[in-house]
């Protein structure tokens, strides 16, 4: 598979991203709110089949103490490939010198980060917007 890297935001399309991940299934993010976060974001990747764009990610980093990855996105045809282990390696590699890297996953795929050398926090804690979703989806409980 003839794969190709972007590390910048110049090129990308938004609209397609968020087609991306709306079929991946991420959700429906709006094509300006992608726009603002991974131009907030310290280190976003973006990988093209062609040019046909297959999967994202990015990490909102400080520089030194804190890199979260986050949004890490892919086409449901390249699903069980390797790419999204291979975008949060190049994400690991980029945030690498901060003191620690966060990510949050979505309930049932904690094993395939840890292999991916992520260890479960004890102490983690969130407000999300709409807590009630966050509950349901089973990211958060009610302490």
């Amino acid at each position: 598979m003839n794969l190709k890297w972007i590390y910048q935001n110049d090129t990308v399309n938004w609209d397609e991203l968020s087609n991306l991940y709306r079929i991946s299934p991420l959700g429906n993010k709006k094509p300006s709110d992608l726009k603002t976060v991974f131009l907030n974001s310290m280190f976003k990747c973006f990988v093209y089949s062609d040019k046909t764009l297959i999967g994202a990610g990015r990490a909102l980093a400080d520089g030194m103490d804190c890199s979260y990855i986050c949004d890490v996105s892919i086409h449901p045809d390249y699903q069980g490939k390797g790419i999204g282990k291979d975008i949060i390696n190049k994400l690991v590699e980029l945030s690498k010198g901060h003191n620690k890297i966060i990510l949050y996953s979505i309930p049932g795929k904690e094993q395939f980060y840890a292999k991916l050398g992520f260890d479960k926090m004890n102490t983690a804690m969130a407000i999300f917007k709409n807590k009630e979703q966050a509950i349901e989806w089973q990211l958060t409980r009610r302490t």
